[in-house]
């Protein structure tokens, strides 16, 4: 069914679950509407690589203060990083909020390829700026209702920095942030709407970074010692790695510095190195083999290496008793439609697709990915093995965009994204009524929890000593006098 703008938007505040307090949140998340959406095109704008999340993250922390929340910012050493809470006492519920972008990925929110001129390079491409947005809309409303006494307990925001790859998440939980957290909300933008008790893929970053000696390439090879040969020979290591890895593992690497002439032999190469699969104890017997790749490569060219550990993050431990839940409210209160020029903006968008598009009314159904496991990363999985916690999926984006495309910006600097980003909201605050009004269901979530575990300890794929990599975005260079 296609509707215009107006029309959707009274629709989607017309459905409501039933009355009372869970009404309300839901009513008071959507009359937030304009303003969110005015907070997610400024990180939109923004664009910033993680753990430099300095405007999106003072963004957000300063209207929640403005909201009566109590803010902490700066937690686990990591400045962008905070936590804004609201009420008081049990139960304490958490929501989760991203906001950093990846690289390359600078797109105008249009159509067809046009990176956005004077930018950074840098595009929301997994479509963080509604997911922090939405989230600390849902804590807002959440908020209003603590406020006038309708529901009682607490609800806490994190605003957690460098999700793509910086593992933040992992760093607050070891700091113990989460310890009096009784269940954990998250949710993340996508090309369809799905809810349920699906895991992902646990796995460990690191930066390789060789040093070698640099001469004319041509006057002088022999007194050179390349350090991109190591690189490159790493890289040619993990290839043949791959084929001797258990079923399910991922294998990831870009170059990130590589040298500046030809006719130099490079003194110094850096690659970005990801080892993924669905069991935290896989990645951490595959790891060392990795590593193995790596001394091959430097060994072989006489270069020294350096190893940048990145931080691991776990494989979400799913939660049933929750994502029954979440998936109830996202069937209940999705009314997502197209209009006429978001339709057509589809249509051109999908022609850009290497695979045929599914249809645009796809978007008002919702997926069951219960029993499933994802083949992407998040550290919301340190979380969801020290709190129950579960997830969904909202479209914004048009269905069929690859995530961590140009197409995934584009879509979410469009109302395409705000109308998804609304509806999160929504069900989040929905859903954390559910929580705050029945506290058999989080007695129920944290006994599958611990069936889950089956008295398997938390086991951080985080060096002990390591701190957060706050510069990982940032391309290493050789230091003088090194």
């Amino acid at each position: 069914m296609i509707v215009s703008l107006l029309a959707c938007s009274a629709l989607l505040i017309g459905v409501e679950p039933g009355s009372g307090p869970k009404a309300a949140a839901v009513k008071a998340a959507e009359s937030r509407a304009g303003v969110a959406w005015e907070m997610a095109m400024k990180i939109w704008d923004f664009a910033e690589p993680g753990y430099m999340e300095k405007q999106s993250s003072a963004l957000l922390s300063d209207a929640l203060e403005r909201e009566g929340f109590r803010v902490r910012r700066g937690v686990a050493g990591i400045p962008t990083a905070f936590i804004a809470e609201a009420g008081s006492g049990k139960p304490v519920i958490a929501i989760l909020g991203e906001y950093d972008a990846l690289p390359e990925l600078s797109q105008e929110a249009v159509p067809f390829r046009k990176p956005r001129p004077n930018g950074n390079g840098y595009g929301q491409a997994c479509g963080h700026h509604l997911f922090g947005v939405a989230s600390a809309t849902a804590a807002m409303a959440l908020a209003d209702l603590l406020k006038t006494g309708e529901v009682k307990g607490t609800v806490r925001f994190y605003g957690c920095p460098a999700e793509e790859g910086g593992a933040a998440k992992a760093f607050m939980v070891r700091e113990g942030l989460f310890a009096d957290v009784d269940a954990a909300l998250h949710w993340h933008p996508g090309n369809r709407n799905t809810a349920g008790d699906a895991s992902c893929l646990a796995r460990i970053a690191a930066k390789f970074r060789f040093h070698g000696q640099a001469a004319h390439a041509a006057g002088a090879p022999e007194k050179g010692r390349s350090a991109l040969d190591a690189l490159l020979l790493t890289i040619h290591a993990a290839e043949m790695l791959r084929e001797h890895t258990p079923d399910g593992t991922r294998l990831h690497h870009t170059i990130t510095s590589g040298g500046g002439a030809a006719n130099v032999v490079p003194e110094f190469a850096e690659g970005f190195f990801y080892v993924r699969h669905p069991r935290a104890e896989v990645v951490s017997q595959l790891w060392p083999r990795l590593l193995k790749c790596a001394q091959a490569g430097a060994l072989a060219t006489e270069t020294r290496l350096e190893v940048v550990p990145l931080g691991g993050t776990m494989q979400i431990l799913p939660n049933d008793t929750l994502a029954r839940i979440t998936r109830e409210n996202l069937q209940t209160l999705n009314n997502l439609a197209y209009d006429s020029a978001e339709l057509a903006f589809a249509a051109r968008l999908a022609d850009t697709f290497p695979d045929k598009a599914p249809p645009v009314e796809s978007v008002r159904e919702v997926a069951d990915q219960s029993g499933k496991v994802t083949n992407g990363s998040t550290d919301v999985g340190d979380v969801s093995w020290v709190v129950p916690t579960t997830g969904f999926y909202a479209a914004t984006w048009v269905p069929g965009t690859p995530g961590h495309s140009w197409q995934a910006v584009a879509s979410g600097g469009t109302t395409i994204g705000k109308k998804g980003m609304v509806l999160a909201s929504r069900v989040l605050a929905a859903t954390a009524v559910d929580l705050l009004t029945n506290p058999a269901l989080i007695e129920a979530a944290k006994g599958e929890q611990a069936r889950r575990k089956d008295g398997k300890p938390y086991l951080p794929l985080l060096d002990k000593a390591q701190k957060p990599p706050l510069d990982y975005r940032l391309p290493g260079r050789r230091m003088l006098g090194d």
